[in-house]
């Protein structure tokens, strides 16, 4: 019998799928057996398939949840150590919402808008404590603070998980 890819070529080999005669250069080894070109195709699983669309509710979605939590951040009473655990509740907290938005899709794409929203709702929260909050204390001093950035740290690789 001849290949179906390379009529030139004999075989004894078929495709353990469709029983298509197969040569040694076009056959695909798989963990199932010897198959043709077409049935090893191996495809993304679906959980990984984000459209234009899902992208864009994601970022709609970050950014409405990083607007509203960064407003509300710097109105949350703490101590130094609970920055931390506010950043970490904020990470996930915007880590979820992305993750709900797109129907539990996941990719890179997803934790860099994921990543993004965590660092805009920093800005935000930066922003008001040096306008409303404290008005004596710059934003680049209120964006530099040390807990703050290290709870950036801690939220942006929480809301980078729950998408990962």
């Amino acid at each position: 019998m001849r290949c179906a890819v390379h009529p030139q070529t004999e075989t004894n080999l078929r495709c353990g799928k469709c029983g298509q005669p197969i040569c040694p250069k076009c056959v695909v080894q798989t963990p199932v057996g010897a198959r043709c070109p077409e049935c090893a195709a191996m495809k993304r699983l679906p959980v990984y398939e984000v459209s234009v669309l899902l992208y864009a509710r994601a970022v709609a979605a970050g950014l409405i949840s990083a607007s509203v939590l960064g407003t509300i951040w710097p109105f949350i009473p703490s101590l130094y150590i609970l920055w931390l655990l506010i950043g970490v509740g904020i990470g996930y907290a915007i880590g979820e919402v992305v993750s709900f938005s797109v129907n539990r899709k996941r990719g890179l794409g997803l934790q860099a808008i994921a990543g993004t929203s965590m660092i805009a709702s920093y800005i935000i929260r930066s922003l008001i404590e040096s306008l409303v909050k404290t008005p004596h204390i710059g934003f680049l001093d209120s964006f530099v603070d040390v807990y703050g950035l290290i709870a950036l740290a801690l939220g942006i690789v929480l809301a980078v998980s729950r998408v990962r």
